[in-house]
This record gives C-alpha cells, structure tokens and sequence, in this order.
C-alpha cells in the first residue's frame, strides 16, 4: 500500500530522546527546546520563536496577546482547519469568512476591505499548501485599518513570500509540527513573535500566566501568576524528535520537492488535455512542497478517482468542508459576500501520497493510476 502521509524520520530522533530522558528534564523548555527555538529563529529569521503544544495552541495564544474579546471580528478564509477559527470564537469573537481565489487556494486579498466593520480587529490569512498569500496587499489593508496581522503557516514552514519566510511577515505567524507536516514531532507547533511589543507577554501566557520565564533568567526572585495564559509548552521528549528533523530541513525540503516536482511534470499533460488542474504558484512564491493536490471535474469524479485509487493500494484523500457551511461555523462565524469558489473547488480537490522518503517506484504507481483512471 501506498498511504497518504508517513511521519518524518531521519535517524536521529532516538539518540536525541535518549539524551532528554537521561536529562530527567522531560518538562517544558529543556535543552531542546532551547535548541529549536534558537534554531527556528535562524531558519527564519524571528525576533523569537516559542515552542507549543501544537498549532492550535499558537493560534490561541495570538487570540490572548491581541485581547480578543466578545463582539470582535477576524476576518478569514473558509477554506481551512477547524483551529484557525476556535482560536478566536473561544474568545468570544465573530469570526468573519470570504471567499478564496482558485488559483492558489487561499483567500482572496480584493475581498477583504469589503469585509471590515468598526468590530475588525484581525486578519489571519492562511498560507495553504505552503503557497503564499499575497501578504504586501493583505498587510497594506491592515495598515490602512489598523488592524493585526495573525499568518496561519501551520504548513508554511521553509516558504518564502519574496524572499522572506512565511510566519513572519505578520504581527505573529503560527506552525503545526503535526505528524502530516513537512518537519513533524507528533504533535507540536510554534508561534514566531515578529512584534518585539508582544515577546514579554507571549511568554507569560504561554507560562500558565505567570513570569515563570523571567524567573529562570534571574530578572525576579520569584515568580507568580501576572495575567490570562495556559500550559502552551511543548514537552522536551517531543522538542528531542523535532530538533532531529530541523537539523536537517533542507535534506528533507529536497527530498519532498523531488516528488513534488515529478508529480507536477507527469501531470502536465493531463492538465493540458483539460482533465484536471494542477497547483499554480505564483511568481512571489517559493513552495516547501508540504501537498501535491490535483482538481478533477467535480465531486463525482473526485469520488470515483480515490476509489479506483484505493482499488490500487493507493491513499488520496481530499482536504478541508469550507466552515462557513458547516454546524460550527454557521454559530459562530458568517460568510461576507458570494461563495463563487470555496465550496466548489473543495469539492474537486485531491491530495496525492506525499513524504518524506518516498521511492520512485511509489510516485511512478501514482501517475500511472491516475492516467489509467482518465484513459478509461
């Protein structure tokens, strides 16, 4: 069987994990923790990164910095995970969805203004497939409006927008080190600070709400409970796994981008033949190769297509249910303007068996099923 996804593992993970248990530091900020943020931070060039829990919990510390509360809006896509949203209906807030653009899948910059009330206080574009947002627009808009910048880069980790890494062209950028990421840990994300104004305070949220963090750097005697905040830490056995895979980034965005890059010129002529279409990325934007998602027709035929693919021991599978339409999102969210294009390109979206290590013969049986399935 060829699956979907296979976790990130380059060999060193062990070794590193054995040295944290014999640390007897499995707690929060050990020494690998440190070792990643500092190492994240060069990667992509952050006033400081702060390892979490997961992606979700960096999208609800940027929801507790910018003190959202009830009746705020925060304007984003419909098309994306479930996290990008709770962060900001947990603090109360209304969560605002438009439309996307169906060349790259993410939300379309034009539609914003026309989404923004008194009530706006954020935008959170969400860099799909580790494709860019057309972020000079996006940030121009939130400077006219004095708004905030959130980047969801849950998959965005070693893209570029014009030659600056993704996460950190906002106010703050969030990333998911999920096992279905380019650079994995099981569960774990980060959230990069690019507001020198928000550091002191992240750490304290991220801190159960205490200056636990100024303590250990000697700036207080003690340390004590001083605002809102949660347990945000990643623990350091997972810290131990990660810092193994950022250690060798590039071996693994290398390897990822070969089957990307093959995918992509054997299904040129299918595209060209106009039975599917195949990624766009624009000319601002350098990819790290997290998906190869192909369209088909429609829902039918994207239904069909994953059957005859699963016939073959093949794993695709489709993406996001826009929110706006689903139970949750019509509670706390409202869809601004048409729907010309979330709902119907999610319906034809496929995503093609992507990881690292793949072998050609595996992205060799891909292509091939899926030519077969449109020969017939």
């Amino acid at each position: 069987m060829i699956p979907f996804n296979k976790p990130c593992f380059v060999g060193t993970e062990f070794q590193y994990i054995k040295e944290a248990i014999e640390s007897e530091k499995l707690c929060g900020d050990g020494s690998f923790t440190r070792r990643s943020s500092v190492l994240l931070e060069r990667i992509i060039a952050s006033k400081k990164v702060l390892l979490t829990t997961s992606c979700s919990h960096a999208l609800d510390m940027s929801a507790l910095l910018l003190e959202i509360k009830p009746g705020d809006e925060v304007i984003m896509p419909s098309f994306t995970f479930v996290s990008t949203a709770n962060a900001f209906a947990l603090r109360g807030a209304k969560v605002v969805f438009i439309d996307i653009r169906p060349d790259t899948m993410n939300m379309n910059e034009k539609l914003i203004e026309s989404a923004i009330t008194k009530k706006t206080r954020a935008i959170v574009p969400v860099h799909y497939a580790g494709v860019a947002c057309e972020m000079d627009t996006i940030n121009a808009i939130a400077d006219e409006h004095d708004l905030k910048v959130i980047e969801d880069a849950a998959q965005g980790l070693h893209s570029y927008y014009k030659d600056q890494p993704l996460g950190t062209l906002g106010d703050l950028g969030s990333f998911s080190f999920h096992e279905t990421k380019n650079y994995v840990c099981g569960e774990g994300g980060a959230l990069s600070v690019n507001d020198p104004a928000y550091i002191e305070k992240a750490e304290i949220i991220r801190e159960k709400g205490t200056n636990r963090s100024r303590f250990f750097r000697g700036q207080v005697d003690k340390y004590t409970w001083v605002d809102l905040g949660s347990s945000y830490l990643m623990s350091e056995l997972n810290a131990a796994y990660l810092f193994g895979q950022l250690e060798r980034y590039d071996e693994i965005n290398t390897n990822r981008l070969q089957t990307w890059d093959f995918y992509n010129e054997n299904m040129k002529d299918l595209s060209e033949k106009g039975f599917i279409d195949i990624p766009i990325i624009p000319d601002y934007c350098i990819h790290n190769a997290h998906m190869y998602y192909i369209k088909a027709r429609d829902l039918t035929e994207r239904t069909k297509l994953i059957n005859f693919l699963r016939e073959r021991d093949i794993i695709a599978v489709f993406h996001y249910l826009p929110l706006h339409s689903s139970p949750a999102g019509r509670k706390y969210g409202e869809f601004m303007g048409e729907d010309s294009w979330t709902t119907m390109e999610s319906e034809r979206l496929l995503r093609l068996p992507l990881f690292y290590g793949m072998n050609s013969d595996q992205r060799e049986a891909v292509v091939d099923s899926i030519n077969d399935f449109y020969k017939k």
